[in-house]
């Protein structure tokens, strides 16, 4: 791995924990909600091309509802990014955690049946915020929820240790397996925990998020030191900005 980055939410104790959630949901949603994975949408694309080629009209709307919320979750992301991104108090990837929260205690709370097409377009708008927020580990890209690319990387790392005696890639392998199996441990939890408490399940991953919202307040003196730079700066180019136009 990179020697260089010190940010908290690229550790792999973010990592992980994130990837607790995207295996919890990912059952929580398959077993309570109509059998639909909202992580991914690769099989919901596939679906939805299938039921338009068949006709199956009255089934388009359950597969394209949870793909225009995760188009409109990277929309969000990238604006809470921009308004945020120079905050000398707070993450703007904090604030994208307290929305996952809430977008899942209200899942949490909805009952079973008629509205399960609400829930999981709300945990694939979750899904989407915390890709798009989340997507490095150690400065080398990742996804919480979803695990194809980690295990492809994983495996690629693990072939250039055997192989080129790469120390390092040795490390980034290792850190990638760790997150494929701390995905299929919260894929179990999920299920057993959905299976006893169905819907109400999710506010397991509100824990969680919770959790990590207050860790990440945990700063290096690197990374305090950047913030702070970046906000004077932005603050700088501001007050010039207001010099110009009066």
């Amino acid at each position: 791995m990179k020697k260089n980055h010190s940010r908290m939410s690229e550790s792999i104790h973010i990592a992980m924990l994130l990837a607790l959630v995207g295996g919890f949901l990912e059952a929580y949603t398959f077993i309570s909600r109509d059998q639909v994975f909202a992580n991914c949408q690769t099989g919901n694309l596939v679906l939805l091309a299938m039921n338009v080629f068949q006709g199956n009209f009255s089934h388009v709307l359950l597969y394209a509802a949870p793909i225009s919320a995760f188009i409109l979750g990277v929309f969000l992301t990238e604006k809470i990014r921009s308004i945020f991104s120079f905050h000398p108090k707070i993450h703007w990837r904090q604030i994208m955690i307290l929305f996952e929260a809430v977008c899942l205690l209200v899942a949490a709370l909805v009952p079973l049946g008629k509205w399960d097409i609400l829930v999981t377009t709300l945990i694939s708008f979750v899904a989407s915020m915390q890709t798009d927020s989340f997507r490095k580990l150690d400065g080398n890209i990742y996804a919480s929820t979803m695990c194809t690319g980690n295990l492809r990387s994983g495996s690629k790392n693990l072939f250039d240790f055997i192989h080129g005696k790469d120390k390092d890639a040795g490390k980034r392998s290792l850190y990638y397996f760790m997150i494929v199996f701390v995905f299929m441990l919260g894929a179990v939890l999920g299920a057993g925990l959905t299976s006893v408490f169905m819907e109400k399940a999710a506010f397991f991953c509100c824990i969680i998020l919770i959790v990590i919202f207050f860790i990440m307040f945990i700063h290096t003196e690197q990374e305090k030191e950047n913030m702070r730079q970046s906000y004077i700066l932005r603050e700088v180019k501001k007050a010039r900005k207001r010099k110009k136009i009066n």
